[in-house]
């Protein structure tokens, strides 16, 4: 008789010991997922709700901690599952079961459509950061020239990037001016355009959060509006993605222009919680103004409104943006957090970027925007491989 532990973060491990002992894999994949272990904090209950819930719970197998009107609740996803049908539970605890429902992760996406492309996401999606601004935090600069934005690109692409993200407009600290339109448009169309030229087979996305820049770009040949403040400058950005068909990135953040990479709008009482349901609250205006839930993403916004230890603690916690159901991008490249951690300059933080975008890829992320995307792809190849799944050699 052999006993062999088996580690629960990793989702290969059930999944392996099941075709292992003859099982058809995906028959074994799905009852894996079932077994993965799913941790839910509920709050806003009631004394009636808790009262009926610790038994019933406790019938299903599941483990529990509760306090006064919330309850911390710990199980398999299957025995979860089983609790979150509202119409199998007794009706004082209906709206529970429909919240626990909410939080459960669904079936990860396949695809990230854009503008009639179909981004599969089986594999991790560099996104390569193209900054066509004179003062962005990192890169200023050094790509304002058309011809050396699109020289950039190429090296991007040639790294692995299958997104190129042009941006105008830069987000950095300690800005005083926002930047008009008209410049913002001055700087981005024409390297979209050439880009659009040059590389057809390239998924061009514009970093931008206003409307009449965005729709200029897609008419240029963009394919992705990145919006880094969730439609909350300018929800008529989503009216532009709905006509052209195009894919949208919904990042969290707070405050206006010129306070989003600030702490001035850093106070969470629960910050996994708040980024889930203000992100939640941008999907649902972008899908009210008819873009299809398949053309969105999701991002966390790493830097943007979070203090060091808030942008840790999301990424660590990436299931409650992940459990919305869309695809989710990440963006920690080269930010002040990672600096924090590691003491390195912005220039000098690309290895522990590309070691958080590794274990983002592990909580689910599929989608990771950076600017060195060769060292990234290597770090995800290994993340890919520790579950399971090898390049053909």
């Amino acid at each position: 008789m052999i006993a062999t532990p088996l580690d629960v973060r990793s989702g290969r491990a059930a999944r392996d010991v099941l075709v292992r002992h003859g099982w058809d894999p995906a028959r074994a994949a799905d009852a894996a997922a079932g077994l993965t272990q799913a941790l839910v904090h509920i709050e806003g209950l009631d004394a009636g709700a808790i009262e009926a819930l610790v038994p019933f719970a406790g019938r299903l197998g599941i483990e529990l901690l509760t306090g006064e009107s919330w309850i911390l609740l710990a199980g398999s996803t299957s025995r979860l599952a089983a609790l979150a049908r509202p119409w199998t539970v007794p009706p004082v605890l209906a709206a529970m079961a429909t919240a626990l429902g909410s939080a459960l992760l669904v079936a990860p996406p396949e695809a990230w459509m854009v503008r009639g492309r179909a981004l599969t996401l089986d594999q991790p999606v560099l996104m390569g950061v193209l900054n066509v601004t004179p003062d962005s935090f990192s890169d200023g600069g050094l790509h304002v020239a058309p011809q050396d934005a699109v020289a950039h690109a190429e090296r991007l692409i040639e790294a692995g990037a299958r997104v190129i993200d042009v941006g105008g407009e830069s987000t950095r600290p300690g800005r005083t001016t926002p930047v008009a339109a008209d410049e913002e448009r001055r700087r981005v169309l024409p390297v979209v355009s050439e880009l659009a030229r040059r590389f057809p087979d390239v998924v061009i996305s514009v970093d931008t959060m206003k409307s009449d820049v965005a729709r200029p770009a897609l008419d240029a040949g963009a394919h992705v509006v990145n919006d880094v403040t969730g439609l909350r400058h300018d929800p008529a950005i989503a009216d532009v993605v709905a006509e052209a068909g195009a894919g949208l990135v919904l990042m969290h953040s707070r405050g206006n222009v010129l306070e989003i990479a600030s702490y001035a709008h850093a106070e969470y009482d629960d910050p996994v919680a708040e980024v889930r349901l203000e992100l939640s609250a941008s999907l649902a205006v972008a899908a009210a103004r008819g873009v299809p839930r398949e053309h969105i993403a999701l991002d966390p916004g790493f830097g943007f409104s979070k203090r060091p230890e808030q942008n840790i603690l999301l990424a660590d916690q990436l299931v409650g943006v992940t459990a919305l159901g869309q695809p989710v991008v990440v963006g920690p490249s080269r930010k002040r957090f990672l600096g924090v951690v590691t003491g390195a300059e912005p220039d000098r933080r690309d290895a522990v970027t590309a070691a958080c975008c590794a274990l983002c890829y592990e909580r689910g992320a599929r989608i990771f925007r950076v600017h060195d995307v060769a060292m990234t792809r290597e770090a995800l190849s290994l993340a890919r491989a520790f579950g399971g799944s090898l390049p053909d050699a």
